[in-house]
C-alpha cells in the first residue's frame, strides 16, 4: 500500500495543530480489519477535535474522525474478508485510534459492523454516529415503554445531525414531534423533516424552572443538557422518558427529585460509544429498515476529504445544520 493521505490531528506548544500528511499502512494503530475508506462524516465532536475547541483527542497525534464506512482490504478476522462493505463508529475512532479521515483506516474485528442490506457506504455514513445515536437513543425510549399513543416528544437542538434525523426517524414511527430550537430561520426545513410544530428556545423562560410544570410530553430526545433538559424533566407527562444526548449547550443539570418521584419520569443515559455489539447491529438493522430517515438525501450535504478544514468552524459556531458526509476514495 502507498502512501495515503490523511487529516491528522496533534498538540504541540499545548496548542491543536491538524493539517494534511502522507501517511504509511505502517503507522496505523493495530487491529483486524484493513479497510479502504469511501466515506466518513463531520459530527460536532470531531469539530472540538480538529479544532482544539474541545478535550477530545485522547492521544497524540491522531487521524480525525469518528465514523468510517467502506470496504475490507484484509481481515485476520473470519468474520470479515476482502470486498466486504463495513461500518466502523465511536468506541476509540478518531480520539485515541487513527479515525476517518483518511484513505485508509485499520480497526479491531469488534468495532466492525457489516453494512446493512439495502444501505449504501454514502447513507451509512449520512446517518454516521448521529444518526445511530438519534436511533440508540428512541429504541431505548421505546423500551422504556414510549409509544406513539402516549402524546408529543419534543426534540432539542432540532437543527443539529443527531436532532435533524431523531425528527424525521420519530415522525416516520408516527410520533407527534416538537422540535425546540434557537433558529427561526429553519422552522420550514424542521418541518420538512417531518416535526408538526417549532418551539423557539427564545420562548421559554428558564431563569425559573419549577421542579413540577405543565406536564407537556410522553418523550424528549435532548442534546443541549443544562437549563434545557431542567426544564423538560419538570414537563414531562406521568411516566413520560428523556434520551439525554448531547451536552451542547451545558454538561451541568440543576433539577429536583419531583418528576421522578411524582410522575414516574425517566431519564435515559445515551452511551453511543461503547454499545455492547448485539444492541449496536440492531439499531444498524433498524436504521436500514423502519426507522430509515425518510428526508436523509435533504439533509445532508458532501465535502471532497480535500475541502474539509474549513466546516469544522461552521459547527463551533452553531451554524451547521443536518449531516456532512466526508468523501474520502
Amino acid at each position: 500500500m502507498s502512501p495515503f493521505k490523511a487529516y491528522l490531528i496533534d498538540q504541540k506548544d499545548g496548542k491543536t495543530v491538524a493539517g494534511f500528511t502522507r501517511f504509511e499502512e505502517g503507522r496505523l494503530d493495530k487491529g483486524e480489519v484493513t479497510l479502504r475508506i469511501a466515506c466518513s462524516s463531520v459530527n460536532y465532536k470531531d469539530a472540538l477535535a480538529a479544532t482544539g475547541a474541545g478535550r477530545i483527542i485522547r492521544r497524540y497525534p491522531c487521524i480525525g474522525g469518528i465514523d468510517m464506512a467502506g470496504t475490507v482490504v484484509s481481515s485476520s478476522d473470519p468474520r470479515f474478508k476482502e470486498g466486504d462493505p463495513v461500518i466502523a463508529t465511536s468506541y476509540d475512532i478518531g480520539v485515541a485510534h487513527h479515525g476517518g479521515y483518511a484513505e485508509y483506516g485499520r480497526v479491531p474485528a469488534d468495532w466492525v459492523v457489516p453494512l446493512p442490506k439495502g444501505m449504501s457506504l454514502f447513507d451509512a455514513m449520512a446517518l454516521g454516529t448521529a444518526g445511530y445515536t438519534a436511533a440508540l437513543g428512541i429504541v431505548r425510549m421505546e423500551e422504556n415503554g414510549l409509544k406513539p399513543e402516549n402524546g408529543k416528544v419534543i426534540v432539542s437542538g432540532a437543527t443539529g445531525g443527531v436532532g435533524s434525523i431523531a425528527i424525521d426517524i420519530l415522525a416516520r414511527l408516527g410520533y407527534e414531534v416538537v422540535a425546540l430550537t434557537g433558529k427561526e430561520s429553519q422552522t420550514d426545513y424542521l418541518k420538512g423533516l417531518g416535526a408538526r410544530e417549532v418551539m423557539l428556545r427564545a420562548s421559554l423562560d428558564l431563569s425559573k424552572i419549577k421542579p413540577l410544570d405543565k406536564a407537556l410530553w410522553a418523550g424528549a430526545v435532548d442534546n443541549l443538557g443544562g437549563e434545557v433538559l431542567a426544564w423538560m424533566t419538570s414537563t414531562m407527562q406521568q411516566n413520560g422518558t428523556i434520551a439525554s444526548i448531547g451536552l451542547a449547550a451545558s454538561m451541568s443539570l440543576n433539577t429536583s427529585v419531583a418528576p421522578f418521584i411524582l410522575r414516574g419520569a425517566s431519564l435515559l443515559g445515551i452511551d453511543s460509544g461503547y454499545t455492547a455489539m448485539p444492541l449496536r447491529r440492531r439499531v444498524w438493522e433498524r436504521l436500514a429498515g423502519d426507522m430509515r430517515p425518510a428526508h436523509l438525501a435533504a439533509m445532508t450535504r458532501s465535502v471532497k476529504l480535500d475541502d474539509l478544514p474549513p466546516v469544522f468552524e461552521s459547527f463551533i459556531q452553531g451554524q451547521a445544520h443536518g449531516r456532512v458526509v466526508v468523501d474520502c476514495a
